[in-house]
């Protein structure tokens, strides 16, 4: 089983090694264009975040999951006909993200950060999604068809090569050319573009394991079998990416020296969610099939063997945030206020990231097997113990935002503990009543 694992799982681990190592060098970027520009990316980031995480594992592992039960159980005509209703929900996804956030951003920034600061960035947000939005769901979508049909190294091929683009692209546009933090959303607009063209030659040659029917009406039961898992799974997107953004709106109170570090922390929280994919996203199509064919102890047994890989990978790192936490910091800001508040900041959330790894690695089991309410239970908790408790204790620190760095970090572990127990043959069976 875990050769099987491995087997899908080696690819979207190169693709999530090279998409941490991109987001570490746009965190790199964001930081070397000065303090300011750390601050307007931080308060962006959570939206961009929420991007990445609905079109790719989110709405994405609806995509991959009801293909791989389709196939699971043989039906390929219906795998077939899902392409064409994956696509309409990209497009439609895309634009919903790219209109309103290029002009509620530029606003949120002179709210957060300061009128200066929002003026100097006003182009960031427009270029990351009224630019970047639809191309990124269309390029994680059709990873998502590829990936429900088993063909991961083709995914991770193409993918490696777009992250590694997009991580020389980024420097170039936003540095050499002077573009500032627009440079970041440009060369993002520009790689997601060609990559998905890249991606929808591969769907059409039939390397999913099919050739998509596109002539085909839509079909609202269809439609249905990609947004049961992937609605749900968008709004616990929605809801991670609200809790970074409530508590940087706590910690805007106290200075952009705050809102710069935690961005930095929170960049590293969320580097849990593509190492989590890594392994994920194989146990996404594995369980699907699996509980395509009615196998449950088989899909059990699988999600568990994946999380127990993740922990394996995470834990070493996530003491090593905890216990070392200036190292990272100075590695990423040279800002001594920054770096001092980062570090901080990183020795409560470190405690919390192996934890959180596992809980999003059976998170995505948990897609394949279209069992998500302990998943949104969990995402309800986590954002109840981040913002609330953090409100709650602030007055017994002497920092208050050492309160919701604490909150934070038992937040990320608190999602992990519930998830894991939702993976269990009273709700993980042929016989639940209800869908986790």
């Amino acid at each position: 089983m875990i050769a099987r694992i491995l087997a899908l799982a080696a690819p979207s681990a190169a693709v999530s090694a090279a998409q941490v190592f991109t987001q570490f060098a746009e965190t790199l970027v964001a930081a070397r264009l000065g303090t300011d520009a750390l601050a307007a990316w931080s308060i962006v980031l959570p939206f961009v975040l929420l991007l990445q995480q609905a079109s790719a594992g989110a709405m994405g592992g609806g995509v991959s999951s009801a293909i791989a039960r389709a196939l699971g159980a043989n039906d390929q005509s219906q795998a077939c006909a899902l392409v064409k209703h994956a696509l309409w929900i990209a497009l439609i996804a895309g634009l919903l993200f790219a209109l309103p956030l290029s002009f509620f951003l530029p606003w949120l920034i002179g709210r957060l950060a300061g009128d200066e600061i929002a003026q100097t960035h006003r182009f960031y947000p427009f270029a990351a999604f009224g630019l970047a939005a639809v191309p990124a769901w269309l390029v994680n979508t059709l990873s998502a068809i590829l990936r429900g049909g088993g063909q991961h190294r083709v995914v991770g091929r193409l993918m490696v090569t777009a992250w590694f683009a997009l991580c020389l692209l980024m420097p170039c546009c936003a540095l050499m050319l002077d573009l500032g933090l627009a440079g970041i959303g440009l060369a993002q607009a520009m790689v997601f573009s060609v990559a998905a063209w890249l991606m929808w030659q591969k769907v059409l040659a039939g390397q999913a394991g099919f050739i998509p029917d596109l002539t085909l009406k839509p079909q609202l039961i269809l439609f249905k079998k990609i947004l049961s898992v992937g609605l749900m799974a968008c709004a616990l997107a929605l809801i991670a990416n609200l809790t970074t953004f409530l508590v940087n709106a706590k910690l805007a109170a106290y200075g952009t020296t705050y809102v710069a570090a935690y961005g930095i922390a929170a960049r590293v929280e969320f580097l849990m969610v593509p190492i989590s994919f890594g392994v994920g996203a194989a146990l996404t199509a594995l369980v699907g099939h699996a509980v395509g064919s009615g196998q449950w102890q088989q899909a059990r047994r699988i999600a568990w063997t994946g999380a127990a890989m993740a922990l394996s990978v995470t834990l070493p790192f996530g003491l090593w945030v905890a216990l070392w936490p200036q190292t990272l910091a100075a590695f990423l800001t040279t800002d001594l206020y920054v770096q001092q508040q980062a570090a901080h900041a990183l020795s409560f959330i470190g405690w919390g990231l192996a934890p959180f790894a596992v809980g999003m690695t059976l998170y995505f089991a948990s897609q394949g097997a279209d069992r998500m309410r302990g998943p949104m239970l969990a995402g309800i908790c986590r954002i109840s113990i981040a913002v609330g408790l953090g409100a709650l204790i602030a007055d017994q620190f002497d920092s208050a935002a050492s309160a919701y760095y604490l909150s934070v970090a038992c937040g990320i572990t608190a999602y992990g503990l519930i998830v894991a127990l939702s993976v269990r043959p009273g709700v993980w069976s042929e016989a639940s009543a209800s869908k986790s």
